[in-house]
Formats: structure tokens, sequence, C-alpha cells
């Protein structure tokens, strides 16, 4: 299930302080978590109802999902160093070639 907080960034396009700007609130009843918006600060926009956020849930899915992809990316990528050492040492068209399989082994999802 996709986390409220997520939600929230992807219905304002950024990461609110979500000590100030926005208070989240989780009651659990009987082990099932109820979270909730308890205090909306952004005079920008106006607080989301649930619907509006509940049909952002595939925009964050895809959002999380490149996220991951990208985060997979940077770990075969190696450290810029390494890569400079890579392109010494095997020459610019290996290093692309190997930038397009790692591109193509973790694929994000087009917006």
């Amino acid at each position: 299930m996709i986390k409220l907080d997520k939600k929230i960034i992807a219905y304002l396009g950024r990461e609110p302080d979500f000590n100030t700007e926005v208070k989240l609130q989780d009651d659990t009843v009987d082990g099932i978590s109820n979270p909730y918006i308890s205090e909306w600060n952004i005079k920008d926009k106006v607080k989301p109802t649930n619907d509006q956020l509940n049909a952002l849930t595939n925009e964050v899915t895809k959002l999380e999902n490149n996220s991951n992809a990208i985060a997979n990316r940077q770990k075969e990528y190696g450290s810029v160093s390494s890569q400079i050492e890579y392109i010494t040492e095997q020459g610019l068209e290996a290093w692309k070639t190997k930038v397009q399989s790692i591109k193509l082994k973790h694929p994000k999802e087009n917006s």
C-alpha cells in the first residue's frame, strides 16, 4: 500500500517539511492503520481530499519504481573515480556500452 507521505509529495510536486508544513497522524484501530493529515500549513495549495490523494497511487508507484531503478543504476555505475578508471583503461565507447546495458537492466518508467 502506498504511504500517505508519498502521495502528499506527489500532490505537491516536492517534499514538504513533515514537522511544520504537513503533520500526519495514524490512529490505529484493531490493528488497522488509519493515517490522515492532522495539520495542513501550506498556503499555496489547498489540502487534498482522500480521493485526490488516492488518484495519485499510480504516479507514486512510478516515482518509487524510478527511484529504485536510479539507485540500482548508481550502485552498478560505481564511483566517479572508478568510472574514470574504466574509461581510461577500456575507452569511452566501452563505457557507453556498459552504461547502456545498466540502463536496460534497470529501466525507468516513462512519465
